[in-house]
């Protein structure tokens, strides 16, 4: 099963879940991938998302509760990036501890100046659950890249709405 992503109103990716038996279900607010994931069988269980075009990418966002899911709710995740599927590369690997919320797993490097990933490609891997469980529930997927520049052809930006209000001449 395939998702489109909309990316700032106009299709950019696609997504799929690669474990055979996961299945997207509805939730009211709208997200890159606008419904959650629930899946069986074999870990680890992956969401692929691939782009159009290489895209700066920041900031990845999961909903997961364990108060809800217990044993569905997952506790090692790997984010990996990459071209396509033969060069993903592990950029982050965080383990959960009972999470009940947003969790928001930064993109960035160990270096300042890596504040973002240039990819085709985001792979989300769920490598083990909760209580050993053996299936998993994420509630809703968000994925984030830069902010823009409110104001185009500007080369800095202006942080204080009093200097953006007079940041262009009439």
């Amino acid at each position: 099963m395939m998702t489109f992503v909309r990316w700032q109103r106009r299709l950019l990716g696609v997504s799929a879940l690669a474990s055979p038996a996961m299945a997207f279900f509805p939730f009211a607010t709208t997200t890159l991938i606008p419904t959650g994931t629930r899946s069986d069988g074999a870990q680890p269980h992956l969401v692929n998302i691939q782009f159009q075009k290489k895209v700066k990418l920041q900031l990845v966002v999961l909903y997961v509760d364990f108060k809800l899911d217990e044993s569905y709710t997952p506790s090692k995740i790997s984010i990996r990036a990459g071209d396509g599927f033969h060069n993903l590369k592990e950029i982050k690997a965080i383990e959960l501890v009972k999470p009940a919320g947003w969790v928001y797993i930064s993109l960035s490097g160990n270096d300042p100046r890596e504040t973002f990933v240039n990819t085709f490609m985001l792979q989300i891997a769920i490598l083990s659950n909760h209580l050993n469980g053996r299936d998993t529930h994420v509630r809703q997927i968000k994925v984030y890249g830069p902010r823009p520049n409110p104001i185009p052809h500007q080369a800095f930006q202006f942080t204080s709405r009093e200097f953006i209000t007079y940041s262009t001449v009439r």
